[in-house]
C-alpha cells in the first residue's frame, strides 16, 4: 500500500445524496430478498453468500459509459484506472467481504429479518472503534453517545431468544445465527474505515469512477470466494433442483435470485460511495438508521413478530440518531459562527 496521501475531495451534495438512495435500497431490500429465498425453500448458504455480490458486472455498464467519455478527450486514456497496489488491496478486502456475506446469510438463514437488522446497528460501533485506530477519527460528546445507544439497542435483543425463533429451529441454532451475524457485523465495521484509509492512502487521484472500479474488484473476489465454498458443498449441482421445488414457482426463484444480487449491489456501492463522498462514520450510521424500513416490511409481508424487546432496540436507535445529527448540526453551527468572526476585521 502506497503511503502518499490524496485529497480528500469537497462534499458533492447531489452524488452524496445519490449514494444515500443506493445505500437505502441495498440496505432496505437486501435483507428482505435473502430472507424470501429461505422462507420458500432456498437453503443453500454459500449460494445466498454468492448472490450479495455475484451482480457486479453490472458496473461495466457505467465503467463502459465513463470509458468513452474519456476517450473522446483523451485517445490514450486506459479502460481501468485502478493501480497494482490499488488492486491487490481492493482484492484482499473482496475476500473479507465474502466472508461477511457467508456470515450474514448463515445468520439470516437463522433470524428473523427484524432480527438481523437490529443486529447490525451493533456495525456502527465496530465502525466507530476501527475509525477512530485507522483514520483518526474525531469524538465528541454526541457521538460517542450515539455509539453507546445503538450498541445498547443491538446488546437488547439477546434477551428475546425464547421467543422470537422461527418455528421449528432449535434455541442453539437462533443463538448461532446471532453470533454469526454480530460477527459478520464487526467485520464489516472493520472494512468501512478501512476502505476509508484505502482512498487517503491512495497513490492517485480518487474519483467515482476509480470507486466504481474498486467496488467491482472487492465484489469479485467476493464472489470468487463463494463459489469455492459452493463448490465444496455442491451448491452448483442442486441450484435446478432446488428451482423447480421453490414455493413460490420455478421463474420467480430465478427473479428473485437476480434481484437479489442486484439489490446488495445497491447496498455495497452507495455504502463506500458514502466513503467517499463523507465518512465511514456517516455510511455506518446511515445503515443503522435505516433500520425501521426493512423491520416494518418484514412484519407486513412476512408476518414476522415485533416483540417488546424490539421496539425498545428500535427506540435507542433512533435516539443515538438524533443525538448523532444534532451533534453535527451543533458543530457545523459553532464553526461557521467562528469563521464569521476570523472574517472580521480588528479594529484596535
Amino acid at each position: 500500500m502506497e503511503t502518499e496521501h490524496s485529497p480528500k475531495p469537497s462534499v458533492n451534495k447531489p452524488l452524496l445524496i445519490s449514494n444515500c438512495i443506493l445505500l437505502a435500497i441495498g440496505n432496505c431490500g437486501g435483507p428482505l430478498l435473502t430472507r424470501l429465498y429461505f422462507i420458500h425453500g432456498g437453503n443453500r448458504i454459500w449460494f445466498s453468500s454468492f448472490l450479495e455480490t455475484a451482480g457486479f458486472p453490472i458496473f461495466l455498464l457505467p465503467l463502459t459509459i465513463s470509458y468513452f467519455h474519456r476517450r473522446s478527450n483523451t485517445p490514450t486514456t486506459k479502460f481501468f484506472l485502478m493501480k497494482r497496489s490499488l488492486f491487490i488491496v481492493s482484492a484482499l478486502i473482496g475476500l473479507v467481504t465474502g466472508l461477511v456475506d457467508y456470515l450474514y446469510a448463515s445468520g439470516v438463514a437463522r433470524l428473523p429479518v427484524s432480527t438481523a437488522s437490529l443486529i447490525i446497528a451493533s456495525r456502527l460501533a465496530f465502525t466507530a472503534g476501527f475509525a477512530f485506530l485507522l483514520v483518526k477519527q474525531r469524538f465528541d460528546f454526541y457521538s460517542i453517545n450515539t455509539v453507546v445507544l445503538l450498541t445498547l439497542g443491538a446488546g437488547v435483543l439477546g434477551m428475546q431468544t425464547s421467543r422470537d425463533r422461527p418455528v421449528g429451529e432449535s434455541e442453539r441454532e437462533y443463538i448461532l445465527g446471532f453470533l454469526m451475524t454480530l460477527m459478520a457485523s464487526g467485520l464489516y465495521g472493520f472494512v468501512l474505515p478501512f476502505m476509508e484509509l484505502v482512498y487517503k492512502k491512495a497513490k492517485q487521484k480518487m474519483t467515482y469512477n476509480l470507486v466504481m472500479e474498486i467496488q467491482m474488484v472487492m465484489c469479485l473476489f467476493a464472489t470468487i470466494f463463494c463459489s469455492i465454498g459452493m463448490i465444496v458443498n455442491n451448491d452448483f449441482k442442486v441450484i435446478h433442483r432446488e428451482a423447480r421445488e421453490f414455493g413460490l414457482g420455478e421463474t420467480k426463484y430465478y427473479v428473485v435470485v437476480a434481484l437479489t444480487g442486484i439489490i446488495w449491489q445497491c447496498f455495497f456501492m452507495g455504502a463506500i460511495g458514502v466513503i467517499f463522498c463523507s465518512s465511514s462514520l456517516l455510511s455506518a450510521i446511515l445503515i443503522t438508521v435505516l433500520l425501521p424500513v426493512p423491520q416494518v416490511l418484514a412484519v407486513i409481508f412476512y408476518n414476522e413478530n415485533f416483540e417488546a424487546t424490539k421496539g425498545v432496540s428500535h427506540a435507542l436507535s433512533l435516539w443515538g440518531f438524533i443525538s448523532y445529527f444534532y451533534g453535527e448540526r451543533k458543530k457545523s453551527k459553532n464553526l461557521e459562527i467562528a469563521n464569521t468572526r476570523n472574517r472580521i476585521p480588528s479594529t484596535s
